[in-house]
């Protein structure tokens, strides 16, 4: 059955378009998925019955899994059978009656604007930063709140990706879709200020490849790195909040929004192909208003 699974991933990597990290997750929820069957005695997928998907499922429920980590596991395990039944494998796909998990829709976590510039004034020079590292973690910071763009968006920027002329960055976002995404005159600023004064430093020839942010050996920097630096900062302003790299995301968007911004506008430079996604900070906006009203209003 490992068989069907390898060519489902490559049918999600090549037709589908999927990203490494979508097909590395769902690599590990198909292979638990038919770990299950063959403690089951399952040999054939034909033999998978609706009740047996349904106990897959709860079983995950009852290991611990949190939620969304379930419903990322039904995903995976219904386009399982269903590009199973797409291959004629096999006849029926037990899950299609399955309804999915549902997720509670959870606010995130929003930087007040005041807190993020606490974050932005934070990277300075120092005497034993010689090569000036601190450039590009203010570089960093500055395109992530300036943007609004994913980690994963981030460490792939490329130089040629970057058109200050223009206002504007491109973005290759998820299933490589590539989107154009404005960007302030401040972050252009510190983006030239790194490359002059620090990148070129960095780079090594045939290690950088063109990459904008490289690590302190002329690498591209990793995700883990980036969110070393946000925390690292975030704990230097004295912000108290869990603080990572996409709490700027959501500080972006939010902020965007209460400013009066078209919420078509912000879905299109966030890069969410549904618009329901952008929809969350609405509410968000709405709980800042509502925090408004309960501190000025007289009868609040």
């Amino acid at each position: 059955m490992n068989r069907y699974c390898e060519a489902y991933l490559q049918f999600l990597s090549l037709e589908k378009n999927a990203s490494p990290n979508t097909i590395s997750s769902y690599r590990l929820d198909v292979a638990r998925y038919l770990r299950f069957l063959e403690e089951r005695n399952i040999q054939d997928l034909d033999d998978v019955t609706e009740q047996l998907a349904a106990e897959f499922l709860r079983s995950l429920h009852e290991a611990g899994l949190s939620p969304r980590s379930v419903t990322r596991n039904f995903s995976a395990i219904r386009g399982f059978h269903k590009f199973l039944l797409g291959d004629e494998v096999t006849k029926r796909n037990p899950t299609e009656a399955i309804d999915s998990p549902r997720l509670a829709r959870t606010l995130p976590d929003v930087l007040t604007q005041a807190e993020v510039e606490a974050i932005l004034n934070q990277p300075a020079p120092s005497a034993q930063d010689t090569r000036q590292l601190w450039l590009r973690d203010k570089a960093v910071l500055e395109v992530l709140y300036a943007t609004g763009i994913r980690v994963s968006e981030l460490i792939r920027l490329r130089q040629p990706d970057i058109h200050p002329e223009s206002g504007i960055i491109r973005v290759f976002g998820k299933g490589s879709k590539e989107r154009l995404v404005p960007i302030g005159r401040p972050a252009l600023q510190w983006i030239e200020r790194y490359a002059v004064n620090c990148r070129a430093c960095l780079r090594r020839r045939d290690s950088s490849q063109d990459v904008l942010f490289l690590n302190a050996r002329g690498k591209p920097i990793t995700r883990m790195a980036i969110w070393k630096i946000v925390q690292a900062y975030a704990r230097k302003a004295g912000i108290r909040k869990e603080v990572h790299p996409h709490t700027f995301r959501h500080s972006f968007a939010t902020h965007l929004l209460e400013g009066g911004a078209d919420l078509r506008a912000v879905q299109e430079m966030l890069g969410h192909s549904d618009i329901s996604t952008t929809q969350i900070y609405t509410h968000i906006d709405r709980e800042y208003l509502k925090e408004v009203h309960r501190t000025f209003h007289p009868r609040g």
